[in-house]
């Protein structure tokens, strides 16, 4: 029979296992108004601890990795590209994307290889900046895209770098326009965060 010391620390053992499945099914709600950037990090004041944690890492500005958190997953860390149905049976995802920066399956785990990541997560937001900061990073000193140039660095994003260097991206109508979207978005943010609190 268990004495009352033994039953009250299997009681805080249990109490604190709890705590930490419940913490674990916890997903984050999207920001009220994600066009402002001072709101969301208003909502969300770790974000920007995080995104510029990665800027000082990397040197891509909090405003073109938060622009492209938003462009890729409206800020939803759990974020999965649509499964399309053939009738109604639900037929393979077309992309591994997941998370906040939509990152792939191939290059994630070439991420986490080279900075020593098993452990991090694609619903992370800091581990999600960090590979951003990263990629871009990647995209500069492979391409010579400047980091500066959101446009550019979410075209060789969205394509990878060989396929930005293929350049079949020039004849995508639909990604050029969200490139250019992207671009505004990026710039409107930096706008703004001078006048953040």
């Amino acid at each position: 029979m268990l004495d009352a010391a033994m039953m009250r620390k299997l009681g805080c053992i249990l109490f604190v296992f709890g705590l930490l499945m419940l913490s674990g099914c916890a997903t984050t709600v999207p920001p009220r108004n994600t066009q402002s950037i001072c709101q969301v990090f208003d909502q969300y004041p770790g974000w920007y601890h995080d995104a510029l944690a990665a800027q000082k890492r990397w040197g891509t500005p909090v405003n073109v990795l938060m622009a492209f958190v938003q462009r890729e997953s409206d800020f939803r860390g759990k974020a999965r590209p649509d499964r399309p149905h053939f009738l109604f049976i639900p037929l393979p995802r077309r992309s591994s994307a997941y998370g906040y920066a939509q990152a792939q399956d191939p290059v994630w785990k070439e991420y986490r290889k080279e900075n020593s990541g098993w452990f991090k997560s694609r619903k992370n937001m800091n581990n999600s900046l960090d590979f951003l900061g990263w990629y871009t990073d990647r995209i500069h000193r492979e391409l010579g895209i400047s980091k500066w140039d959101p446009r550019g660095l979410y075209l060789a994003y969205h394509e990878g770098i060989g396929g930005y260097r293929s350049g079949e991206w020039k004849h995508d109508a639909h990604l050029l326009q969200t490139a250019d979207v992207v671009d505004n978005l990026a710039r409107n943010y930096g706008a703004q965060l001078k006048q953040c609190r």
